[in-house]
């Protein structure tokens, strides 16, 4: 009898605060985390780990990583101690083969992983492996790098994408309106998500100016693409947090399950 495949994840983390902030956002998080069947793993691919070929945690004690500045004390105060699994890492490096993909035991578990599990899984007591982002290769690339990790679903592994499919710091509106651009951004992106239209969604960083203004570099977008990678067909597909924060950070996220 075949295993039922656990859902995929694509989750716009957003500020950091929203670690330790009670709002819609992470309060969505934490439902999600009771709605979805308990993974026995959990394989993230953040938007903040951009390495030189790809990379996989495979500590057994992956530290909590502050990679932000100018926030409150009690934020650097969390931390986050899942443990890792080297099983999985060594799973991964399998899938996506030995000569690209390398084990590190330096990095651990950045606020693109650890301010959303925080809120999805509180206790800490799922295993936890990070994937990084290969800066040398384009959008299509990566969406093929992803399509080998597959087998995970039927493994009990909750593969999760964090980071903003919309995401423009350097245009952050701080008294909240959304921008047009960013909602008209957000918009098509649904659509095409919907319309499971792979390709567009592939080329989507570069195809208008409210594309170019929506991902002005792509690392934000990149595990958007790892999840879509991941889609089985005629699959049910359920979005959450449909909003635009601080102007220009499309908080979208969506779950992909059989």
């Amino acid at each position: 009898m075949k295993p039922q495949s656990l859902p995929i994840l694509f989750v716009g983390h957003g500020s950091p605060m929203n670690a330790i902030e009670d709002n819609p956002f992470s309060r969505t998080w934490a439902r999600l985390g009771q709605a979805l069947p308990r993974p026995e793993t959990i394989l993230c691919i953040s938007a903040h780990w951009q390495t030189r070929g790809t990379q996989i945690t495979a500590m057994e004690k992956p530290r909590t990583i502050y990679d932000f500045s100018g926030f409150p004390p009690e934020l650097y105060q969390q931390k986050y101690p899942a443990p890792g699994s080297v099983e999985l890492a060594r799973r991964v490096q399998a899938m996506l083969g030995a000569e690209r993909a390398g084990l590190d035991n330096q990095w651990g578990l950045d606020h693109g992983t650890w301010s959303v599990l925080l809120r999805m899984y509180p206790q800490a007591d799922i295993p936890v492996v990070q994937l990084s982002l290969d800066v040398n290769i384009a959008e299509g690339g990566h969406y093929e790098l992803a399509k080998r990790l597959r087998p995970l679903r039927d493994e009990g592994v909750l593969v999760m994408g964090s980071g903003n499919m919309v995401h423009n710091l350097g245009l952050l509106n701080w008294a909240g309106e959304p921008f047009d651009w960013a909602l008209q951004a957000d918009a098509q992106l649904k659509t095409m998500i919907e319309q499971r239209d792979h390709p567009a969604l592939i080329s989507f960083p570069t195809s208008s100016r409210e594309a170019r203004l929506a991902v002005p570099t792509n690392e934000h977008y990149l595990p958007a693409l790892y999840i879509l990678a991941l889609q089985d067909a005629d699959e049910s597909l359920t979005f959450f947090n449909e909003a635009v924060s601080l102007g220009s950070l499309a908080m979208r996220g969506f779950v992909s399950a059989s």
